[in-house]
């Protein structure tokens, strides 16, 4: 599944993991992408979109 908003873009980003004996390891940071049911232009489609826009509403689900 793409890892990638279709309302606001929002997609992974690097960083670093710092232990507390502060070794560093690199990681990444998904962002919580759901694949709803959603009302685009009068037609009900499938689409990625991440839980912050689900909770603003920027979607209407169906």
């Amino acid at each position: 599944m793409s890892k990638v908003c279709e309302v606001c873009g929002k997609h992974p980003v690097a960083g670093r993991s710092i232990s507390h004996s502060h070794r560093v390891t690199n990681r990444t940071f998904s962002p919580n992408i759901q694949r709803v049911y959603a009302v685009v232009n009068g037609t009900r489609r499938k689409m990625n979109v991440c839980t912050s826009c689900l909770k603003a509403q920027k979607v209407a689900r169906s």
